[in-house]
Order: C-alpha cells, then sequence, then structure tokens
C-alpha cells in the first residue's frame, strides 16, 4: 500500500554520520507500526514490505529500515532472504500446525512462571491491559480486542522471566493475533459473543491465579482459555457445508 511522503530524501541518506544522527524513537515508532500492521492483517501474510515507501514515510534513510527489517526477522514479523525483497512472515499449512502444536506448551510455561514470579507491579499493568480487552469487546472493536489480547499473553510471557521462552512466544502471538483477526471479523456459529464474553472471564480467572501465585491454577486456565480460540480456529478453517437438497 502506498504510503503518503513525509519527508523528502537528502544527500545524507546514505551517509554514515547522517545515520548516527537519526532519532532512536522514530524508528521505535516505525517498528511498532509495522508490528501492528502485520498482527491486524493490513499487510497481508507473504507481501512484500516496499522498504523505500517506509523511508519516505517515516523519515528516515534506507540503513535504519534495513536494520528494523533485520530485527523485526529475527521476532517472526518478517521473512528475509539473500537476493528477494522482504516479505511479511507467511501463513501455511506447515506453520498453522506448528502453531497448534505449540502454543499450548508455550502458552502454559509462561502463565505458571508468570504466577510464580509475577510482582505487584506487573499484575497492575496486566489488570490494565485485561480492561483495554474488555472494553474492545462490549465496543465490538475487532483490531482492538485483536491488540488486546496480543498484550495481556505478551506481559504474562514477561512476568514470567524467562529470556528462552520470550521469542517463541513473541513468534506464537504474532500468528495468534492474525488468525483472531480473520475469525473475529467473520463469526461462523451464533454463540460467538458467549465465547467472546467466556473469554474475558477467563482472562480474569487467570489474572486471579496469578496474583495467588497458584501456578496449577494458572496453567490449566490457559490451557482451557486456548482451546477455546483453537475451535473457533478450526470452526473458520472447516465450516459446514452447504446444505444442498439431493436430486432424485
Amino acid at each position: 500500500m502506498p504510503a503518503p511522503k513525509t519527508s523528502s530524501k537528502t544527500d545524507k541518506e546514505n551517509d554514515t554520520a547522517a545515520f548516527a544522527e537519526i532519532p532512536t524513537d522514530r524508528k521505535a515508532v516505525l517498528g511498532e507500526t509495522l508490528r501492528r500492521r502485520i498482527v491486524s492483517m493490513e499487510m497481508a501474510p507473504g507481501s512484500v514490505v516496499d522498504e523505500m515507501a517506509l523511508s519516505e514515510e517515516f523519515g528516515l534513510s534506507r540503513p535504519p529500515v534495513r536494520e528494523l527489517l533485520r530485527q523485526l526477522a529475527a521476532e517472526g514479523y518478517i521473512d528475509l532472504e539473500a537476493n528477494r525483497a522482504a516479505r511479511v512472515s507467511s501463513m501455511s499449512f506447515h506453520s498453522l500446525r506448528s502453531f497448534f502444536q505449540a502454543a499450548p506448551l508455550i502458552y502454559i510455561a509462561t502463565t505458571q512462571l508468570a504466577a510464580a514470579n509475577a510482582s505487584r507491579t506487573e499484575i497492575n499493568e496486566l489488570k490494565a491491559i485485561q480492561k483495554r480487552f474488555r472494553t474492545a469487546i462490549e465496543e465490538n472493536d475487532v483490531e482492538g480486542r485483536v491488540i488486546y489480547n496480543d498484550q495481556f499473553h505478551l506481559e504474562i510471557g514477561k512476568m514470567a522471566q524467562n529470556p528462552y521462552l520470550m521469542p517463541s512466544l513473541r513468534r506464537l502471538l504474532i500468528d495468534h493475533a492474525r488468525l483472531g483477526k480473520i475469525f473475529y471479523r467473520h463469526p461462523t456459529t451464533r454463540d460467538m459473543s458467549e465465547n467472546l464474553e467466556t473469554a474475558v472471564q477467563q482472562h480474569d480467572e487467570i489474572i486471579a491465579a496469578i496474583e495467588r501465585h497458584d501456578t496449577e491454577a494458572a496453567g490449566k486456565l490457559v490451557r482451557a482459555h486456548f482451546e477455546l480460540s483453537r475451535v473457533r480456529m478450526a470452526e473458520y478453517a472447516a465450516p459446514e457445508g452447504v446444505d444442498v437438497p439431493l436430486a432424485l
């Protein structure tokens, strides 16, 4: 999607000294914007990432944009291959199968560790995210509910305080968010609203288990929470067939 040009190129764009002077916050804004566009499906899986358009949109030279794309590739948002343009990470049958296999393991591990390690400040932050998630559900804000669900589980991952699990959790959440954007936008059964309320209640119960440092309950709750999503994803991928009368 072409982006509006907010700054013109200068003779210093490829100059190393100019690169060193680029404000860190501008590059950070680009990073967060790309992450949001990818998980919200504004940038479709497999689509080309237009490096030049991003440079112009955010007033950055090509070197910092390339550096950021390498960072996003390490996090799983972008696919980088030699002699090819950067692309948004793809979603295939094999990647989704791996997702469904790994998701319960990673969610349970991070949530149980969060229950063991969470501080009062972290729990309060989780409650604030949950409040925004509930508001998005009540206001039928599809993008909001996907983004805040992502933030909810990412915050739990941070609370787990395990650097080995975080890269896997971050990668998992990318596809969970993209899948959520698809099936929340296209409900397949009448009880979708009931399931959404169940998801909100499960979040509250997970917070309560973390708050009382109950690792066993936290693990069971997040397993049930993921199963709710898994069933919805499966319903979207394999909907009921059209009822066509058989001709005699």
